[in-house]
């Protein structure tokens, strides 16, 4: 699906983000004719992160049908490999459970402080929640890791 029609299904239905402001691609489901659900994937927001073989998973979002989310992250895999991308990040909220992604085999990698974006230098107004991360990693799975670490270069 397109990025445009990817950020107003975000904006229209996410809990607690709006769609981020770019991305490499998007991907999208539906049942029966009725869209229930979408991914944003781009380069990592954290800098050091972005080494130009790894993506991030910047949004998910759906209706709550069962397994739609699983489904999502695992095409977002397979769409990354197929553009020759090696590794693939999201992140949750440390309230979240996580059950989807390791469903969809991505495994816990790190856990981040969260926080504000703003300084004194750049103040910002954050539309986000700023409480602790976790950071989850595609790449270490064994069925999507081969699949990863196989990828073109």
């Amino acid at each position: 699906m397109t990025l445009r029609a990817a950020r107003e299904y975000v904006n229209a239905n996410h809990r607690h983000h709006r769609a981020p402001q770019g991305g490499l691609f998007a991907v999208g489901c539906e049942a029966d004719g009725q869209m229930i659900g979408c991914a944003i994937v781009g380069k990592p927001v954290a800098r050091m992160l972005n080494d130009g073989a790894t993506v991030e998973i910047t949004r998910v979002c759906t209706d709550g049908t069962r397994n739609a989310c699983s489904f999502l992250y695992r095409v977002c895999v397979r769409v990354a490999n197929a553009m020759g991308y090696r590794r693939v990040l999201t992140y949750t909220l440390a309230t979240e459970s996580g059950a989807s992604l390791r469903g969809a085999g991505f495994k816990k990698a790190a856990t981040t402080a969260g926080g504000t974006w703003s300084r004194p230098s750049r103040a910002r107004i954050d539309k986000h929640p700023t409480q602790e991360k976790f950071r989850w990693d595609a790449t270490d799975n064994d069925w999507i890791g081969r699949t990863l670490r196989g990828a073109p270069k």
